[in-house]
């Protein structure tokens, strides 16, 4: 397992995350089985959100290890807040974020988090509620960091203004299959739809202001439509490149998928969202292979992608 330092944090993660959006199809043995083999293959850092599972998933995970501080210190919690669900809306008032953390904490059964993410942007936030929450939940231990999902840099921006806690996580969409952060950098100027820029250059924004990137649905396409490994359908030749080079490196076409995201220098973190230990198994392995250049830009480009 490769490990990387979270810039303007004391955390030294995994490049692998395990995600906990899909917990509630498990039994409590199964979420058990699963949690300790991620932690046997080396990964440390485990992901939530307060919606998974409308807080089962959370629940499920601290009891499937049976949460005690002597667990909780080898390893690293990170969990999400602002989507309003059932209702459907989005909230970062400060009512909300500081309810939603002590929900977290009591269902995680640990007293803090090591980062708490604003999972997506709220059109009507007040920045100076959201820092008045993130003061008050950092000055009683409750949050180490802060960081953001699925937000462009000016929303960051906006955020950072206000909030004297550096934005240290930006959780965004990212596989082979779904490229934006690559496709309008690599196209730019040409007069074609790969080269419209959809996300305000967050991946060099990101880079530039030293705040760590995890790529969520690693295997998906499009918005969960579903995952394009051994879709030979819709991505055949993009499976016959995948496959082809997983077979050099005596794996599978899921650590080639995962090796693909953490080739990129910006140590991007792959959030798995598996339930299969096997699946979890060849991601770990991927995350110890460095593509070639050659390789990275066939698989690129074998994913329908131009490369002028």
């Amino acid at each position: 397992m490769k490990y990387i330092n979270i810039a303007n944090t004391d955390l030294k993660v995994s490049n692998i995350i395990m995600g906990n959006m899909r917990l509630t199809q498990l039994s409590l043995l199964e979420a058990e089985k699963l949690i300790r083999t991620a932690m046997e293959e080396g990964i440390n850092f485990f992901d939530h959100a307060d919606i998974y599972g409308r807080g089962k998933c959370e629940e499920i995970f601290s009891e499937a290890i049976q949460m005690n501080p002597s667990i909780r210190e080898n390893m690293i919690l990170q969990s999400k807040c602002g989507i309003r669900s059932p209702e459907g809306y989005f909230d970062f008032s400060k009512d909300h974020i500081i309810k939603s953390v002590n929900g977290i904490l009591k269902r995680l059964k640990t007293e803090y988090l090591d980062i708490l993410l604003l999972h997506r942007p709220d059109p009507l936030m007040e920045p100076t509620e959201v820092a008045e929450a993130f003061d008050e939940l950092h000055n009683s231990g409750k949050v180490k960091y802060f960081g953001v999902s699925n937000h462009n840099p000016a929303q960051i921006e906006l955020l950072q203004k206000y909030i004297p806690h550096k934005l240290v996580v930006n959780q965004l969409q990212f596989s082979i299959a779904h490229t934006p952060m690559i496709d309008s950098g690599i196209s730019l100027n040409m007069k074609t739809d790969q080269a419209v820029n959809r996300d305000s250059s967050i991946l060099e924004y990101c880079r530039l202001h030293d705040i760590t990137m995890q790529a969520w649905s690693p295997y998906q396409h499009g918005f969960f439509e579903g995952s394009f490994l051994g879709d030979l359908e819709r991505f055949p030749k993009l499976n016959e490149v995948v496959d082809s080079i997983a077979e050099k490196y005596g794996v599978t076409n899921t650590a080639i998928a995962t090796a693909w995201i953490t080739r990129h220098p910006a140590n991007i973190q792959v959030v798995l969202g598996t339930t299969n230990i096997e699946r979890m198994k060849d991601a770990c392995k991927g995350a110890e292979i460095t593509l070639t250049r050659e390789e990275w830009y066939q698989i690129y480009k074998a994913a329908g992608n131009i490369v002028p």
